[in-house]
C-alpha cells in the first residue's frame, strides 16, 4: 500500500488546480469552467500564456495571491515527491507491501531464524535447491543486502509469536533456528512447536547441555556446528577418502553422484514390494544404502527381501536423473 504521506503529496497539485479554477470562475463571470481551469493551470505552472479574457482588478489580486501561495506550494510538493522516490521511501513501502503479499501466499516453505554465518549458509543451500524460504533476523541491517532467490527477508524478533505468524509458521514445512544464543533457539523452538504441532524443527546448540533442552522443547533435530566442525576436521585427517566421498555425494552441484531421501507414498508403485521385486538397481541403477522405517529405526544395507512400506524413507545413491525417476515411482500414482 502507498504511504498516506505520499498520497497526500500527490493530491496537493489537484487541490491547487481545483481551487484556482473555482476562484477564477467566481471572480471573473466571463470565464467558463474550462477557461477558469485553463487559467489555473498556466498560472500554477508559471507558463505565462495570455489571459483568455482581460482580468479585472479583483482577478489580478487573486492571480498574485494564487501565484505566491500556489507556486511555492507546488514546488515544495514536487521536491518532497522527488526526495521520496530518490531516497527509497516509496520503493521501501512498495517492497514491504510486495513482501507481505508474498508471505501471505507461501505454503510448505522453510523458515530460517537468524541470518548470521550459519544462517547465511543455510539460506544459500535452500536457494541452491530452489526451496522457498523466509529468513528472520532482529537486525534490519543484516537483511539490507539480501538478494538470494526463493527467499523473503523479514526483520523482527524470531522469539515473537506475531513475527513467526507473519512468516507463515502455521503453513510452513520446516523451521531452522540458528541464532547464536541457546536461549533464543530454545524460545523459538517452543513458540514454533506451539503454533504448529506438525512442523519439522531443526535447532542449533552452542553448548552440550542445550541439546536435551531443545529436544524437550520440541526440536526434531539438534545440530552443534562446533561438534560437527571438530569431527569433520578429525575425519579429514584420519579418513580423507571417506570425507571426499561424503562431500561428493551430499553437494547438489555434483550431478553424477548424489545421496538423497525418497519417501514411499501410500498407493505408489513401490509400496508393499520388496527391493528385489522393485528392481531399483536394475531399472534405475540406484544403490539403496538404508531404509528408515516409518516406526523410526534404520535398516542399513537392506537385503533384497526387505519390504518397502508406505511411509518408509529410502536412502538412495545415484545420479540426479536416476533419483528423480525413482522419486516419481515412489510418489502417489494418478
Amino acid at each position: 500500500m502507498i504511504p498516506r504521506r505520499f498520497l497526500f503529496l500527490l493530491a496537493v497539485p489537484l487541490v491547487l488546480i481545483v481551487a484556482g479554477a473555482l476562484g477564477y470562475h467566481l471572480i471573473e463571470p466571463e470565464y467558463s469552467w474550462f477557461d477558469a481551469l485553463y487559467m489555473s493551470v498556466i498560472t500554477l505552472t508559471t507558463v505565462g500564456y495570455e489571459e483568455v479574457h482581460p482580468l479585472s482588478t479583483a482577478g489580478r489580486w487573486f492571480t498574485i495571491l494564487y501565484l505566491l501561495v500556489g507556486v511555492f506550494t507546488l514546488f515544495f510538493t514536487a521536491t518532497e515527491i522527488v526526495r521520496a522516490v530518490v531516497g527509497g521511501e516509496l520503493q521501501l513501502a512498495l517492497g514491504r507491501r510486495f513482501m507481505e503479499r508474498n508471505l501471505a501466499g507461501l505454503s510448505r516453505h522453510m523458515i530460517v531464524c537468524g541470518y548470521g554465518r550459519v544462517g547465511r549458509l543455510v539460506c544459500k543451500e535452500f536457494s541452491r535447491q530452489k526451496l522457498p524460504f523466509v529468513v528472520i533476523d532482529r537486525r534490519p541491517e543484516m537483511l539490507a543486502d539480501f538478494s538470494l532467490p526463493c527467499g523473503i527477508p523479514l526483520a523482527g524478533e524470531a522469539t515473537d509469536d506475531e513475527v513467526l505468524k507473519r512468516a507463515g509458521v502455521e503453513r510452513a514445512r520446516a523451521l531452522v533456528s540458528v541464532t547464536p544464543s541457546d536461549a533464543d533457539n530454545l524460545y523459538v523452538t517452543m513458540s514454533a512447536r506451539l503454533l504448529n504441532d506438525g512442523l519439522f524443527i531443526v535447532a542449533r546448540a552452542e553448548t552440550e547441555g542445550a541439546e536435551k533442552k531443545l529436544k524437550r522443547a520440541g526440536a526434531n533435530r539438534v545440530v552443534s556446528p562446533h561438534i560437527i566442525g571438530g569431527f569433520r576436521v578429525a575425519q579429514a585427517v584420519t579418513r580423507p577418502a571417506v570425507v571426499d566421498f561424503i562431500e561428493l555425494a551430499t553437494r547438489t552441484e555434483h550431478l553424477d553422484l548424489q545421496i538423497e531421501e525418497v519417501r514411499i507414498a501410500p498407493g505408489s508403485a513401490l509400496a508393499g514390494r520388496t527391493l528385489q521385486a522393485g528392481q531399483l538397481r536394475q531399472n534405475f541403477g540406484l544403490i539403496i544404502v538404508a531404509i528408515k522405517k516409518d516406526a523410526g529405526h534404520m535398516l542399513f544395507n537392506p537385503p533384497g527381501d526387505a519390504v518397502m512400506e508406505p511411509g518408509d524413507v529410502l536412502i538412495a545413491l545415484g545420479s540426479r536423473q536416476q533419483l528423480d525417476q525413482v522419486a516419481a515411482s515412489a510418489g502417489p500414482q494418478r
